[in-house]
């Protein structure tokens, strides 16, 4: 069997410590800046739900709503994740 096996560092969630990210969910999508990672959540500063994101080249979203506070999300529910606005 072949095989191409490489080692990528910094490509994981970890990379976006300190940066602002968007996560998407299994029902919702969450932005704010990345800063905690743990075994089963992340930690957002500044954090928002995002209801519609409008375009993707925009400059911001067309529906994201302040959160109370700082939140917390579980890693098991992030399908996918980059970049915020």
């Amino acid at each position: 069997m072949k095989m191409i096996v490489t080692e990528v560092q910094g490509e994981d969630l970890e990379s976006f410590l300190g940066k602002k990210i968007l996560l998407m969910c299994g029902n919702y999508f969450y932005t704010g800046i990345l800063s905690g990672i743990n075994a089963s959540c992340v930690l957002l500063k500044d954090a928002s739900i995002v209801y519609e994101t409008g375009e993707w080249r925009g400059k911001s979203y067309k529906d994201a709503q302040k959160l109370p506070s700082d939140w917390y999300v579980q890693i098991s529910m992030i399908e996918s994740f980059g970049v915020g606005l």
